[in-house]
């Protein structure tokens, strides 16, 4: 499903058989998904800038949080009026609350639902998404950070061209940790979702948590970029904002052993360190 007949055509040629409507549009997403009669629905739908301003996060993540709320509620309405049998859903795996230094998440721990702003609102359309397909029995897939072809990590992508200018330093010490998943493998996970595992959520995630501290020079490395400067937290808060200074000083990782073991998946870029030198384009 696309909301622009351009991107029809480009559809069709990847095989598939697109449907255009507007997500926000309750009548219209419930139109297509009955003349599609599908069997499963994948919601992948997202809206988000290239280049997004960790200090104006409320703007650049309007759309996207609208989507995973209002377009998430359609979405699963018009799937259970259809007889769907089975919803997969894309989730994310950083919106844990923060738990004790070294915290690598399970899908047991809390989400983030009082995260201070800007992020607080994203968490809460996260909670929402989550809580409507897992109401309607349904998989969610709390993806990591994607990187490889096509994604903000890449070499044409906006955080590979900051790492390449040198515009992406390490903050502070380097001690957020993140989740990655290669693009292939979470699309992976999404088709594997389809006939395995029981409801619930499923971190989508690569076998080895980045510290901030190392990822960024790895990714540097395999650009063939400098070495990337390090800024003190205190400078970094007025480009970053606190949450770009959050994520880059105090994330931490997630666990992917139960979409593993439950959805017979496994990642075929296991860590980032294999991934950037040789997905990344």
């Amino acid at each position: 499903m696309t909301r622009s007949s351009e991107r029809a055509g480009a559809l069709r040629a990847l095989g598939a058989e697109p449907a255009i409507a507007e997500a926000l549009d309750a009548a219209a997403v419930r139109a297509a998904v009955a003349a599609a009669r599908p069997q499963a629905v994948v919601h992948q739908l997202t809206s988000l800038p290239r280049r997004i301003d960790p200090r104006k996060m409320k703007r650049d993540f309007l759309l996207n949080d609208r989507l995973r709320g209002e377009g998430t509620r359609h979405l699963v309405e018009a799937a259970s009026a259809a007889g769907v049998e089975r919803i997969v859903a894309q989730s994310i795996a950083f919106a844990y609350a923060p738990g004790p230094p070294g915290t690598v998440h399970t899908e047991q721990d809390p989400l983030f639902l009082d995260a201070p702003q800007p992020f607080a609102r994203s968490v809460k359309a996260v909670d929402e998404l989550e809580r409507a397909v897992l109401g309607a029995g349904g998989l969610v897939l709390r993806y990591g950070y994607f990187y490889g072809p096509g994604s903000s990590i890449s070499p044409t992508g906006s955080i590979g061209e900051d790492v390449a200018r040198r515009r992406m330093p390490i903050v502070g010490g380097g001690r957020g940790v993140w989740s990655f998943i290669h693009v292939d493998d979470a699309a992976a996970a999404a088709v594997a979702a389809l006939t395995a595992g029981d409801p619930g959520a499923y971190n989508v995630v690569d076998d080895e948590p980045a510290p901030v501290g190392e990822w960024i020079p790895a990714l540097a490395r395999a650009l063939g970029a400098p070495r990337p400067l390090r800024v003190p937290a205190l400078l970094a808060r007025p480009i970053a904002g606190s949450y770009g200074v959050i994520t880059m000083t105090r994330a931490q990782g997630a666990s992917n052993a139960l979409a593993e073991r439950a959805l017979g998946w496994t990642p075929a870029h296991p860590s980032w360190r294999q991934g950037f030198s040789n997905g990344l384009a």
